[in-house]
């Protein structure tokens, strides 16, 4: 039964993976065809027509793209659910299920924005970002599914991680808000945003929603850390022993604290206010594949 239901978890997330890459196509589908380029001029002025930007005509592509999405992400529910019922426990035991659920994660957040945000322009890379994720999780990181360790036999695992890879979600979302500003800033800079990118967000829309995404998920990662901590006492005797992965999820606290100090109190905004989200989302990164793939002390769980 157990081996059925491994099976079907396998099917569901390589389906999702298929919806992900029609999402991708017809994202780009609405990119691409959103520019006109009029050839002809207007014979009364003699001027030439300029580029403009008609979504109309894509709303539709732009639509089924959005639904693809949701598609995707429902079937990789069901895959992670399915991945849990496999092996009788929580699917968080190594770097494949990890990855699998902070893929759900990172596009749940996305799409939970998007019912209040404009951020369909994010579908593109949202979708190939997804993609990304599942295709190494797949073809590099999976383990046949299998008991828990022993150490993580606790329900310390349910509150912990699942607090850690939602804030790890939203957290990326972020930095890839962050890093659009950064590319729209640099593009401005040099003279004025191209054809394509004009339907993007202003910049202070841009820099005001990063901060609102990590200002809105930061209690969460705090909790999670502190849960760590907790779990640690009771699984090891001792609440921090600064094991490499514990000492990266600090520091990613501390990016973060000092992110959102920054904009509080020193009032940075724009530039210096991105990198900073980006250099605090790389830790956060930095700690969920170096430390756990090649990384050494208690919390080495990837399987590999």
């Amino acid at each position: 039964m157990s081996q059925t239901w491994a099976y079907l978890s396998n099917y569901l997330v390589y389906s999702a993976m298929g919806v992900y890459t029609l999402s991708f196509f017809a994202h780009a589908y609405e990119t691409a065809w959103a520019v006109r380029t009029p050839e002809s001029s207007d014979s009364t002025e003699g001027n030439l027509l300029t580029k403009t930007l008609d979504y109309k005509r894509t709303e539709k592509v732009a639509r089924i793209a959005t639904a693809f999405m949701i598609l995707g992400f429902i079937l990789l529910f069901a895959g992670v659910i399915a991945r849990g019922v496999s092996a009788g426990r929580v699917p968080w035991g190594n770097m494949y299920e990890f990855s699998i659920t902070g893929a759900l994660a990172f596009s749940g957040a996305y799409l939970g924005a998007l019912r209040k945000y404009d951020l369909r322009w994010l579908g593109l890379f949202v979708s190939i970002s997804v993609l990304l994720t599942l295709g190494t999780a797949v073809a590099v990181l999976y383990r046949p599914s299998a008991p828990l360790v022993p150490a993580l036999k606790s329900t310390w695992l349910v509150i912990h991680v699942s607090a850690a890879i939602i804030s790890g979600g939203v957290f990326l979302l972020a930095n890839v808000v962050a890093a659009s500003y950064l590319y729209l800033e640099n593009m401005e800079s040099k003279g004025g945003r191209k054809e394509w990118a004009k339907r993007l967000p202003a910049l202070e829309v841009l820099d005001q929603l990063s901060y609102r995404l990590v200002a809105f998920v930061f209690p969460l990662w705090t909790f999670a850390v502190i849960a760590g901590a907790i779990w640690a006492e009771s699984a090891w005797g001792r609440y921090w022993g600064w094991d490499p992965k514990e000492t990266w999820a600090f520091i990613t606290w501390v990016a973060y604290a000092a992110y959102l100090h920054a904009r509080v109190t020193v009032g940075w905004r724009g530039k210096k206010a991105a990198w900073l989200c980006i250099f605090a989302g790389s830790t956060f990164l930095f700690n969920y594949i170096y430390i756990n793939v090649w990384g050494t002390g208690k919390h080495t769980y990837s399987g590999l």
